[in-house]
């Protein structure tokens, strides 16, 4: 699963695909599941909310190194500290880019691609078929090809995070996938894992699981209070 992915793993998605909240739910597994170090950057400039960054403390305290735009200051930076590189260079870390939520947020990628190697990079995007602009088929591969024309960089894998925040149930899961299988189909670009939140999706079955695609892995709420 996750250690079967590259070296660094680029994250991205439309505005309310979830990316944050994978992100941040994959980088703390990563970190249960290998001895080298981890790190993950918030590259999101371009949106003010549901930020890796706010749970920086929490990240810290499980040994993950964070960096973002804060750049030590309380207030938020529409700025890329040059640290970020880091991981791009040191091939002991396994490293988790949260990127900005469009083919414009894609567009900071512009200074590290010279010290990116591509064969260690792969670039997920993260769908929710329940937001307008990744509804069906025909707009998942139009936000594709911008975050690819945008980024320099092709698509490795989807992830099928469709939801609706705290109704969502395991149907919605399965209405996502059939929507996303046939986007796979027509760019080639495999489905790697299907995403939930466990406390949410109480109707989830092994029998669901086996219908969905890709690794399917529950998440936790790190980025939404309860009351939202």
């Amino acid at each position: 699963m996750y250690l079967d992915d590259r070296r660094v793993r680029i994250i991205a998605g439309h505005y309310g695909s979830g990316k944050t909240e994978f992100a941040v739910n994959y980088v703390t597994n990563l970190k249960k599941l290998t001895k080298k170090k981890v790190a993950i950057s918030d590259m999101d400039i371009v949106n003010v909310y549901f930020r890796s960054r706010e749970r920086r403390q929490e990240l810290i305290s499980q040994g993950i190194e964070v960096f973002d735009s804060s750049i030590g200051a309380s207030a938020d930076l529409p700025a890329i500290p040059k640290e970020m590189v880091i991981p791009f260079l040191d091939k002991e870390y396994d490293y988790v880019v949260d990127l900005g939520g469009n083919d414009v947020g894609t567009i900071v990628l512009g200074r590290f691609r010279e010290h990116m190697d591509l064969s260690e990079v792969d670039f997920f995007m993260v769908v929710n078929v329940y937001r307008p602009d990744t509804q069906d088929v025909k707009s998942i591969i139009e936000q594709k090809e911008r975050l690819e024309f945008s980024s320099k960089l092709k698509v490795t894998g989807f992830i099928n995070n469709s939801n609706l925040i705290r109704e969502t149930t395991a149907a919605d899961l399965l209405y996502g996938d059939g929507i996303l299988r046939e986007a796979s189909r027509q760019t080639g670009v495999p489905i790697k894992y299907t995403s939930y939140v466990k406390e949410v999706v109480k109707d989830m079955t092994p029998e669901v699981e086996a219908e969905l695609s890709g690794d399917v892995i529950p998440l936790k709420y790190y980025m939404r209070e309860v009351w939202m």
